[in-house]
């Protein structure tokens, strides 16, 4: 999942270099909503090891 944040973050940056002001912002709110998920997940899965753990 991580990786396909950053799949769009480049893909909104290589936009943005060309002005197509729709598909970056497109891309990047794809990108920030990919990578919020993906560090909740990894949250859950810290907390859920450390549990686990005790």
């Amino acid at each position: 999942m991580l990786g396909w944040a950053l799949t769009f973050l480049v893909v909104a940056l290589i936009a943005a270099v060309f002005g197509f002001g729709g598909i970056a912002s497109a891309s990047a709110g794809i990108a920030q909503i990919l990578f919020f998920i993906f560090l909740i997940l990894f949250v859950i899965t810290i907390i859920a090891r450390a549990v686990r753990k005790v």
